[in-house]
């Protein structure tokens, strides 16, 4: 007998959601399959049957996320001025880690452990959303609106990591401010190292 297709994917977004919130509070290393399944209201054993372990599942997790919030950075790709397209992709990001700020979490306690249990992954899916704020970055440098003495792979990591620790820090330090004053915040900053 098969799974049904809508059944797996409701119960992996079940899977999905636990993960995040205990792997969010205690970090991947600190949670055990009992307690994921536990949280996800599902049997141990689906834990093994959707994934094949906790390393299975953590693995699965950092690529769904990372291909939401790819898909909200696309979003900059097809705006057509420049600076609108930068602010897309602040707005996309700052949106992402708002909804889900555990997944920050995450991103930020594995990508620079070292060395890190799914450092391999973490590295492709780096990759993949750098690629996407390169695109944004290399049509700002087109327009003169970079620093010709700033290549454009270093302003893409530097943006990427900025967006991810400053949502970081305004989910857990500063949770009063609204996303516009954040937004507006990177904006000004992102601005002001280009217009020098």
């Amino acid at each position: 007998m098969k799974p049904r297709p809508a059944r797996t994917s409701a119960t992996k977004q079940k899977l999905f959601d636990a993960a995040l919130r205990l792997v969010g509070e205690r970090g991947a290393a600190g949670v055990t399959v009992d307690e994921i399944a536990a949280e996800a209201g599902v049997a141990k054993g689906t834990v093994y049957y959707n994934f094949g372990s906790k390393d299975g599942l953590v693995d699965a997790l950092l690529r769904h996320g990372v291909e939401l919030l790819a898909a909200r950075l696309r979003v900059a790709e097809d705006v057509d001025d420049t600076g609108s397209a930068l602010e897309s992709l602040v707005d996309g990001a700052l949106g992402f880690f708002a909804e889900y700020p555990a997944f920050a979490q995450l991103l930020v306690s594995e990508m620079w452990r070292t060395p890190g249990q799914w450092h391999g992954t973490l590295s492709l899916l780096r990759d993949d959303i750098v690629a996407i704020v390169k695109q944004v970055v290399q049509r700002r440098a087109d327009v003169g609106a970079l620093p010709p003495d700033v290549p454009v792979g270093t302003a893409s990591a530097a943006l990427f990591g900025t967006l991810l620790v400053v949502a970081l820090d305004w989910q857990v330090f500063q949770p009063h401010r609204s996303q516009r004053e954040v937004r507006e915040s990177v904006i000004m900053l992102v601005r002001g190292v280009s217009e020098r």
